[in-house]
C-alpha cells in the first residue's frame, strides 16, 4: 500500500476540511433555530460524503493504473452515498398529529451530503456556490418569516417545513373548516 506524498495529503486534508467547514456552517443554521440535525450531524454527513468522494477517486485511479481497459463506473458509489444521505434526511422528518415537521432539515442534510461530495472531488467552486445558495435559501426564508409574519410569537421563527396535513389535503369532514364549525 502506497502512502500519499505530502502534496496529496495536503490536498486530501483541504478537501475534507472544506467539507467539514461547509457542513458546520449549515449545521449552525439548524442548531440556532432549534431544529433537528445540528452542527455535528451536518459536519459528519459532509465529511463522510467527502471521504467517500476522495476514496472513490483514489480507487478509480488505482484501478485504471492496474487495469487500463477496465470500464469501472465510480458514479455508482456517489449514487449510493446520496441514497444513504436521503435515508438520513428521511429520519429527520416527523409526522405527528397531522403536522409534518423536519422537511427543511431533511433537505439541508441532503444538500450537505452533495456539498461534501463536491469537496471530496476537489470541486470547491461547485461546493461554494451550492453552499451559498443553500444558506441563502435558509436565511432569506427565515428572515421573511421572522420579520414579516404578523402573528410570529417566537424569536426563532417557525420552521418553513412544518405544514398541517389537513391544510394541504383536507379529507371530508376534517380540517380547519370542520374545527370551526363551518360545513
Amino acid at each position: 500500500m502506497d502512502l500519499p506524498d505530502s502534496a496529496a495529503l495536503s490536498e486530501m486534508s483541504i478537501r475534507l476540511g472544506a467539507a467539514a467547514a461547509f457542513g458546520c456552517a449549515l449545521g449552525i443554521d439548524r442548531e440556532v433555530r432549534g431544529k433537528p440535525a445540528g452542527v455535528r450531524t451536518h459536519m459528519l454527513i459532509a465529511l463522510g460524503a467527502a471521504v467517500t468522494a476522495v476514496l472513490t477517486l483514489e480507487l478509480y485511479d488505482r484501478l485504471l493504473l492496474e487495469y487500463p481497459e477496465n470500464r469501472a463506473d465510480p458514479l455508482r458509489i456517489i449514487e449510493g452515498v446520496m441514497t444513504g444521505v436521503g435515508f438520513l434526511g428521511a429520519g429527520a422528518i416527523i409526522r405527528s398529529g397531522g403536522d409534518v415537521r423536519g422537511l427543511t432539515s431533511a433537505a439541508n442534510i441532503w444538500i450537505c451530503g452533495a456539498i461534501g461530495l463536491a469537496c471530496g472531488a476537489g470541486l470547491y467552486v461547485i461546493a461554494g456556490v451550492a453552499f451559498a445558495f443553500a444558506l441563502g435559501v435558509l436565511t432569506v426564508r427565515w428572515f421573511g418569516e421572522v420579520r414579516l409574519s404578523p402573528n410570529n410569537n417566537s424569536a426563532g421563527g417557525s420552521d418553513s417545513s412544518a405544514r398541517s396535513v389537513d391544510a394541504v389535503s383536507p379529507a371530508v369532514g376534517t380540517g380547519p373548516a370542520q374545527d370551526q364549525g363551518v360545513k
